[in-house]
């Protein structure tokens, strides 16, 4: 993953950041909202680390996946939702609901 990814869904990677770095605190994480330099700043700080360390631990991070609760953020639905409406024929619209292909049935929930 890039730097970009986790700069655009900040608050989405909280969980990901602090399972890495567990000294991260979720509010210096807000003021921090996505910006590099200041996350390798902060994370010196706490940690006790030389920056040039936690640069090196971050690029090995970002070497993983993007992490599952990330891409199943909501703001990730409507994205690929929009992108899905190539799919979609003439006249229908992509963000309507789907229940007449019997998937939001009650009896399917527990699938």
């Amino acid at each position: 993953m890039k730097w970009h990814h986790v700069q655009e869904n900040w608050s989405a990677f909280y969980e990901a950041i602090q399972e890495k770095w567990p000294e991260a605190d979720e509010s210096d994480l807000d003021e921090i909202d996505g910006d590099q330099r200041a996350f390798i700043a902060y994370l010196a700080e706490v940690t006790g680390q030389e920056s040039s360390e936690i640069r090196d631990e971050l690029r090995d991070w970002l070497t993983g996946e993007i992490p599952s609760d990330v891409v199943m953020d909501p703001t990730h639905d409507n994205h690929s939702i929009a992108l899905s409406s190539k799919y979609v024929n003439e006249g229908e619209d992509e963000y309507d609901d789907d229940a007449r292909f019997g998937d939001d049935s009650p009896e399917n929930d527990d699938d």
